[in-house]
């Protein structure tokens, strides 16, 4: 079994490098390098086929070699001391072998995640009131200390407060090599049991937040006509309690007609850099709504892998009395939520990504 599954990677490796050989063979057409539009695409492409064809064939040098070892070593006519040469150096060469065979299995099954390197993190209180918006907001702590330990940058986008300090909800953009195969498995329900600030009696409640990850891809390449296909409204920003944020109507709500995504942005004074914010944000939406409508067979797949993602899905239990973290998508229970709440997911999106890795893995 896992030779044929070896054998059909290898297959796909072996298309991609062709593939990645032609497009060269094409870039150095005097035609195709003449045409600046046609130029660019193609070494784009190669660009994407590199990370993945590259290392591939630094490993079919390695195998080659493996092969080449072997068969001295079974061929008694060969000569006696290069059959014991060859046999000392076996060892290392099969290790390296398995070594890089393994680094590429990681790599073709997360290639797609792995080029992402901006994404749209969406953070929203659920049920629980005044107790679901300062969940949220230390789930917004949390993920702000990760991205500080892995040097990602992170801009707030927009945000909504609550009374006592909390987030009704908060849209941040988050940058960094890798972003998303970081944080692509949050998205879902999130929810909390503990004794609330706000609970006099000492009593455990149990509140919700749900959290949404969108890639940002660095080139979207969908058409929005702004004026035809949206529709915006402005009005008056309002901050936590109902109070004006400003007098003037700078806060931007879009509304796409043909899907009926909106987005509201209210952070900025400025209506310009509302409206531009705004922009981005439904560009990026409409990018994941268009994306998820033509990947539904990889969705369908990625749902049997670690849950759907889908914010109505319960991922994750933050347990305070037990300084327990669950996930439920894989059955994994951490009894050190006071360091996970200080930003230190590493063990949860470890744990995450050898389960969809090995389960990608079988679907290939």
């Amino acid at each position: 079994m896992a030779d044929e599954l070896d054998n059909r990677l290898l297959g796909k490796l072996e298309e991609i490098a062709r593939h990645r050989d032609d497009l060269n063979e094409q870039l150095s057409d005097p035609e195709i390098a003449g045409d600046p539009n046609r130029s660019i695409g193609i070494a784009k492409q190669i660009g994407r086929l590199k990370r993945l064809a590259d290392p591939y064939v630094e490993f079919s040098k390695v195998r080659a070699d493996l092969a080449e070892h072997r068969g001295i070593i079974e061929d008694p006519s060969q000569d006696a001391e290069l059959r014991e040469l060859a046999e000392a150096e076996l060892g290392d060469l099969q290790q390296r072998h398995d070594v890089m065979l393994e680094h590429l299995k990681e790599l073709i099954v997360t290639d797609d995640d792995a080029a992402i390197s901006s994404v749209i993190l969406e953070i929203r209180a659920g049920t629980g009131g005044d107790e679901a918006a300062l969940f949220a907001r230390d789930l917004y702590v949390m993920y702000l200390r990760f991205a500080e330990r892995k040097h990602f940058k992170v801009e707030v986008l927009d945000q909504s407060g609550s009374e006592l300090g909390g987030f009704k909800e908060i849209v941040l953009n988050i940058k960094g090599g890798g972003v998303y195969r970081a944080l692509g498995y949050e998205g879902g329900g999130h929810r909390v049991q503990r004794v609330p600030e706000t609970e006099a009696q000492g009593r455990i409640h149990t509140s919700a937040a749900t959290v949404a990850v969108l890639p940002e891809p660095e080139e979207v390449n969908i058409d929005i006509n702004w004026e035809a296909d949206v529709e915006e409204f402005v009005s008056r920003a309002g901050g936590p309690g109902g109070q004006n944020v400003n007098k003037v109507s700078s806060a931007i709500r879009l509304v796409h007609r043909d899907t009926g995504i909106t987005v509201s942005m209210r952070d900025e004074k400025s209506q310009h850099k509302n409206r531009a914010k705004a922009r981005r944000l439904m560009t990026t939406r409409l990018y994941d709504h268009i994306m998820t409508a033509k990947n539904a067979e990889r969705a369908d797949a990625r749902r049997s892998m670690v849950g759907s993602g889908d914010r109505s899905q319960r991922v994750r239990t933050y347990n305070f009395p037990q300084n327990r973290c669950s996930d439920h998508r894989i059955g994994l229970d951490l009894y050190s939520l006071d360091k996970i709440m200080q930003g230190d997911l590493d063990a949860l999106i470890e744990a995450l990504q050898t389960h969809d890795k090995e389960q990608r893995l079988k679907s290939l």
